[in-house]
């Protein structure tokens, strides 16, 4: 005997945000986990090096590793809310899903910026140099 052999399932509940729009998300993870615990004098406990092997603690052992390692490669690498999940408007950061018929007027080119307040200058006096006469 090299050791004990842990097997088992594993169920945790999980909570996150959608990688796009950062809607909370809750979802349950269950996992299958099987490990052999080394004894300290076995032959796999001296045969490989001291991260390779998990290892009894006098009659203990450790299972927070084990199921941490299990739990989280079951995660997502980028979780969604749903797979069609429209994300969030980048000019102003609404969620899109709430409104898909979000939109924004043009953008004006920073370039251009300061001839349009020029032009919106110049219309405002021709307003008022030809605006209505009076009888």
């Amino acid at each position: 005997m090299e050791g004990v052999l842990v097997s088992g399932t594993a169920s945790a509940d999980l909570t996150g945000e959608c990688a796009r729009c950062l809607e909370v998300l809750r979802d349950d993870v269950v996992v299958d986990l099987q490990e052999l615990f080394a004894y300290e004098g076995s032959d796999t406990a001296t045969d490989s090096g001291d991260d390779d092997v998990s290892r009894l603690e006098g009659d203990l052992l450790d299972l927070e590793p084990l199921l941490r390692d299990a739990v989280v490669l079951s995660l997502p690498f980028q979780p969604l809310c749903r797979d069609d999940c429209p994300g969030l408007c980048i000019e102003c950061g609404a969620r899109l899903a709430d409104d898909p018929d979000h939109q924004h007027d043009e953008a004006i080119d920073p370039r251009w910026a300061a001839l349009h307040a020029l032009t919106d200058q110049t219309e405002e006096q021709l307003g008022r140099t030809h605006g209505p006469t009076e009888e």
